[in-house]
């Protein structure tokens, strides 16, 4: 990764970037709302394995080290959820009405809460982990959250075709992310008809884009 300056302009020449890291679910979630919005940015890939969110430079951004994290005309901002919130506001992607923000918001915090922690990280230790490394001792028991999780999710979506209401928001996009592949964390979803079909709808929406392995550019 090599390090732009903070902004790229101001005003019509200012141009959105997002750093952010390609196999991260997290970083999708933002990529697949800014396709769905037609909202153009520069990318920079930012690889966590190398260590890349821990230089000088990048702590600047994020003091938190963490991807995704978008540079806005008017600053930094991290963490994926709150990037969605921003990006969603006074559009279709974010309900209206107090009740149903609320209710996107809960569906957020149960993604952080309940459901990354475990799909996430079971994937993560499947992917980028060696099969004798100690970090997969916890591997059984993060599985075993995440089936917990995805049951919330099917219970839901067998009375609701979204999340929140009956339309597509960011409470959907949220746990998409990481739920469509599901089964790189060793998750087997032939017993989750409700979710599978959910992630089929989600996949026909407009300017739906793939969570590509490698990043192509915009």
């Amino acid at each position: 990764m090599t390090e732009p300056d903070l902004l790229v302009g101001k005003g019509e020449d200012f141009m959105l970037r997002l750093y952010d890291y390609y196999d991260s679910g997290n970083g999708y979630k933002v990529r697949l709302l800014l396709a769905h919005l037609g909202i153009r940015y520069e990318y920079v890939e930012t690889d966590i394995l190398k260590g890349e969110t821990r230089t000088p430079e990048f702590l600047a951004l994020n003091p938190n080290g963490r991807v995704p994290l978008v540079v806005l005309e008017d600053g930094p901002l991290a963490e994926s959820n709150a990037i969605l919130f921003y990006f969603a506001e006074g559009t279709p992607y974010l309900p209206a009405d107090k009740l149903g923000r609320a209710r996107v918001l809960q569906w957020l915090f149960f993604e952080q809460y309940s459901h990354e922690p475990y799909v996430a990280v079971a994937r993560f230790l499947l992917r980028h982990t060696a099969p004798d490394d100690p970090r997969r001792e916890v591997l059984e028991q993060r599985q075993k959250g995440g089936y917990a999780a995805l049951g919330v999710m099917e219970r839901h979506l067998a009375e609701n075709p979204f999340f929140v209401g009956d339309r597509y928001s960011i409470a959907d996009i949220a746990l998409y992310a990481y739920t469509h592949v599901a089964d790189q964390g060793g998750f087997e979803l032939s017993s989750f008809p409700c979710l599978r079909a959910w992630l089929a709808r989600v996949e026909r929406q407009a300017g739906y884009e793939r969570m590509l392995l490698k990043h192509r550019g915009t």
